[in-house]
């Protein structure tokens, strides 16, 4: 094992509930309170829930009827992205100062290649305290903050002291860390893998680190590789900044079930949102999809390549409507939910990209001061 691989420090940022908390923020009537960020309806969707409302039981992505009978105190609040993005484009601006390997995931979350510094602290927990004061004191948001040799561990680490908490793992600390960890806790293993593994005597990572390479390539084909390295606190992967996205998309679920020619004016609406998007970016996709869920929950997609990729938003909303057609349901079919999407883009060298990502290191190694 190279000097290189073994002396990376990376840091994971993860804002605490992050939409909800923007709203206490902003409005100190709901400061305390338990908060939901979604629209109120059979068809909505929790965005985001403050810390008091997951006391409850109140998750992101449950049903928003789910989470008003689970805390029927709850304040619903419909989601702002506009105000979202600017808090993360705060957040964004600090990280600036102390790197320039950010890679984000999502408003909300990133990794930090503070390896080498711009501000000259001696170690990356440094950083990750300096960074999460800057965001408590400019944004009036908290932040938690996972530091370690590299990113998988880092972002266990994150999740582990939250909310507004820090926590660290040293490459000699690793192992001990990680093998009494339930296999739950490895980033990708669902509820379905981790009931596969189960039923095969696995229940901690320590389990798995005890199983053979050839044992684990048996049982899950090449992500079995992949789970003999995380097993080992190994994880080679970049943090890699200005990553491309592979897709920009928006989709609209319908308060009410329509039929599928009463849908143009949601694609339309739809296909302004992606473009604007697409436009930011300045990159051209060369693939349009067309998303559709029927009212018994059936999905389907229909895309298409044209020899060109769309010059304008007409020309997306008018190759979105002509995907239309190709869907063969009848028209007594209802839908619930259109979404449009574009993808396989093409690269413009002098444009921002989208950023995105995953990424770094073997940790059995030399000790360092992270």
């Amino acid at each position: 094992m190279n000097e290189q691989t073994t002396s990376r420090k990376i840091v994971h940022i993860d804002m605490d509930a992050f939409y909800a908390s923007v709203e206490q923020r902003d409005d100190p009537n709901l400061r305390g309170r338990p908060v939901v960020v979604a629209w109120k309806g059979k068809r909505s969707v929790v965005c985001a829930a403050s810390y008091e409302a997951r006391r409850f039981g109140v998750r992101s992505a449950m049903p928003a009827i789910s989470a008003e009978r689970l805390c029927p105190e709850a304040i619903f609040v419909p989601p702002d992205f506009a105000r979202y993005k600017e808090a993360s484009r705060g957040a964004r601006e600090i990280f600036h100062r102390h790197t320039d390997l950010i890679e984000p995931l999502s408003l909300d979350e990133a990794y930090l290649d503070v390896t080498q510094n711009k501000t000259d602290l001696p170690t990356a927990t440094r950083v990750a305290k300096a960074i999460r004061q800057q965001i408590r004191e400019e944004l009036n948001l908290t932040a938690s903050a996972g530091v370690a040799p590299n990113k998988f561990l880092a972002k266990i680490a994150s999740d582990w002291r939250k909310p507004d908490g820090l926590f660290v793992i040293q490459p000699h600390e690793v192992q001990q860390f990680l093998l009494p960890l339930p296999v739950g806790r490895i980033p990708g293993v669902g509820k379905v893998t981790e009931s596969r593994m189960r039923a095969i005597g696995i229940h901690t990572v320590g389990d798995l680190y005890h199983l053979e390479l050839t044992d684990l390539e048996n049982h899950f084909g090449n992500y079995g590789i992949r789970l003999y390295q995380l097993a080992r606190g190994i994880d080679h992967n970049l943090v890699v900044a200005n990553r491309m996205s592979k897709s920009i998309s928006a989709e609209d679920t319908f308060q009410v079930d329509i039929p599928l020619a009463e849908t143009e004016q949601q694609i339309r609406r739809l296909a302004e949102k992606v473009w604007r998007a697409s436009r930011e970016n300045a990159r051209g996709a060369k693939t349009v999809v067309l998303k559709l869920k029927t009212k018994e929950f059936h999905s389907l997609t229909r895309s298409v390549t044209p020899s060109a990729p769309p010059s304008s938003c007409n020309e997306l909303t008018t190759i979105a409507l002509s995907l239309r057609e190709r869907v063969e349901l009848g028209p007594q079919q209802l839908f619930r939910l259109v979404g449009i999407g574009l993808c396989n883009f093409q690269l413009d060298v002098e444009s921002p990209l989208f950023e995105n990502g995953d990424a770094a290191l073997n940790a059995e190694a030399a000790v360092l001061s992270i």
